[in-house]
């Protein structure tokens, strides 16, 4: 029994882990509790199985490997990220989007709905963070949505669905962890999550479009009266021509000075453009925009401006992710200062969320390394290479299998745990078999987002079922008694949109490209084309020159160079010949270790 626990010690271990969590034992203390306790078992054990490596002396390794945690300058993107959503979602950006989107699709069935997963979209792309898309949405779109009728599952599963848009558009906190776990790029991969972030979005909007069919009374268009912002789309098409014309015409006149970043440059004079004449034709009250156009420039272009802050230098090269977020913070805090809203209240709170956010993500990662050091010593990470590369199917196979596993691991663990926990142990796995790791962590990200949804333990519903009614209400508009979500109407809610992020994870599988654009087009390299000419040797050919054979560096006998001559200097003269006396050393043994004595 002892021998077989010995053999086994690396599939017992993980297991055992699994039981902790599910038992609700925090996350970092159950990894670094089980890593210590397994390491204590395996150094009684090592002896026993050729398998473990451990000793109590692989302890002093401990402390080297928390500093490479703290030290971990990717890491630092997570702090900043997360006081920018904050910070942003206190500002009222939230509320002033939603409710201008909202007027803006307010004419269509699913209007609100298509405002909810556009703002949602807009929202993950500055905050990156799930809780405060989730929240806020929740606290302004949902008492709007019931009030006009919109049905309660359709409601709810839109919010849930769409405040989880943060995690896979950039800048996402889950994508930094992951990249920091595949030794991967930070903008490498916001490159290649971008795409599939944007056709996610999509599929939301698909959705929404097909129940307005199938269900045509579960999302009505808002009522006349309820479009305080009037009409004015031809008015707000024409401004954004205009802008499109005078960006194109910036992109002529700059392209023969700034060459590729001429695109970039021109769009920027256009957005300022509009915006500027917008905040005129307000300010002065020209009125040659309408209200509607007015509104949708001035909300809009603030966060956008902010998303190419970030995300523009980040793809640019012009800063690193951690620059990128330390920007952002910035940013926020001006937008803020610039509604009027920012205050000691607001940092302070941002400030505390922060930290605590960072601080669990810091104890995780200290608990993960405990545990990895036990299990590699154990050659847990052999165990789990051998197990998956054996996997029938090959590359899409291993890939199928690891989906279905982390889709139904995310029904117990959250996004950090699975990022923790699971992932170092695929990497090794997914890389030896050829695949690229960048889509590998996509594809992760695309299905752990399903961890915020899934019922019953989805924090995505956990956030709305703690801002959504729990009992009857007074709709302060209409003056009707409006009756409360239930918890169930809120998880057949989100049902549908985990099986759109199934259907997600399909299509990135099916179509790589989608992920793989990140590595540009630049024309490959073929190795077999690739000439290297080695210079020529001795003093007579200007390249290296020779010590003679009583040197440490003697050359076996019967060397030729392309000349056709014995070393002679490339072509050159023959060296003279050294008439000190000589050694009668042997010829080196080429296949041993170099000797530097």
């Amino acid at each position: 029994m002892i021998e077989f626990v010995a053999e086994n010690l690396a599939p017992i271990m993980f297991v055992s882990l699994i039981v902790f969590l599910l038992l609700g034992y925090p996350v970092a203390f159950s990894l670094a509790a089980n890593g210590l306790l397994f390491f204590i078992i395996g150094v009684e054990l090592a002896p026993l199985s050729d398998s473990i490596n451990l000793s109590w002396p692989l302890l002093n390794a401990l402390p080297e490997r928390f500093w490479g945690v703290m030290s971990n300058d990717t890491l630092l993107a997570i702090p900043f990220f997360t006081f920018m959503g904050i910070v942003l979602e206190r500002s009222g950006m939230a509320e002033d989007l939603l409710d201008t989107i909202g007027q803006l699709f307010g004419p269509v069935r699913g209007g609100l709905a298509y405002a909810v997963i556009f703002v949602g979209a807009l929202l993950a792309a500055t905050t990156g963070v799930v809780a405060a898309s989730v929240i806020a949405m929740g606290l302004i779109s949902l008492p709007i949505m019931l009030r006009y009728g919109y049905d309660r599952r359709i409601a709810s599963g839109v919010i849930a669905a769409s405040g989880t848009l943060a995690q896979i558009i950039p800048p996402s906190l889950v994508l930094i962890v992951l990249a920091d776990q595949l030794g991967r790029s930070v903008g490498d991969m916001y490159a290649g999550a971008l795409i599939p972030g944007l056709v996610l979005t999509g599929l939301y909007m698909g959705y929404i479009l097909l129940m307005t069919f199938v269900k045509r009374h579960s999302m009505p268009a808002l009522p006349l009266e309820a479009r305080t912002l009037g009409s004015g789309v031809a008015s707000l098409a024409i401004a954004l021509l205009v802008a499109c014309a005078i960006a194109y015409a910036a992109h002529v006149y700059l392209s023969p000075t700034q060459g590729e970043n001429a695109d970039i440059l021109g769009a920027t004079v256009g957005i300022i453009f509009i915006y500027l004449a917008a905040l005129a034709d307000r300010t002065l009250k020209i009125n040659a925009l309408s209200r509607l156009a007015q509104q949708v420039i001035i909300v809009l272009i603030p966060p956008l401006a902010l998303i190419f802050l970030v995300l523009g230098t980040i793809f640019l090269g012009i800063a690193t992710p951690t620059e990128g977020g330390a920007m952002g913070a910035v940013g926020a805090l001006v937008m803020a200062a610039g509604k009027g809203r920012l205050n000691m209240e607001v940092v302070r709170a941002a400030l505390a969320s922060t930290t605590r956010l960072s601080a669990f993500v810091l104890f995780i990662l200290i608990g993960a390394r405990v545990f990895s050091l036990t299990f590699y010593g154990v050659n847990g990470h052999l165990w789990v290479e051998h197990l998956l590369t054996a996997l029938p199917g090959g590359e899409i196979g291993f890939l199928i299998a690891v989906n279905v596993l982390v889709f139904f691991l995310a029904f117990f663990l959250d996004f950090f745990e699975l990022a923790f926990i699971i992932v170092p142990l695929l990497a090794p796995a997914a890389d030896k078999l050829g695949i690229d790791l960048i889509w590998f962590g996509v594809l992760l990200g695309i299905n752990m987002q399903t961890s915020f949804m899934h019922p019953p333990f989805g924090f995505a519903l956990f956030y709305l079922r703690s801002v959504a009614a729990r009992v009857p209400y007074l709709d302060r508009v209409t003056g009707k008694m409006m009756q409360p979500v239930t918890t169930g109407q809120i998880y057949w809610g989100a049902v549908p949109f985990v099986c759109i992020q199934v259907v997600m994870v399909a299509l990135t599988l099916m179509f790589p490209q989608m992920v793989l654009h990140y590595k540009g087009s630049g024309a490959a390299v073929d190795p077999s084309t690739i000439k290297i000419e080695v210079p020529g040797f001795g003093t007579g050919g200007g390249g290296l020159t020779l010590p003679d054979n009583g040197g440490g560096l003697g050359l076996p006998g019967g060397l030729q160079l392309p000349g056709g001559s014995p070393l002679d200097g490339g072509g050159q003269q023959p060296a003279q010949p050294n008439t000190a006396p000589q050694q009668n050393n042997p010829a080196p043994d080429l296949s041993a270790p170099p000797s530097f004595n």
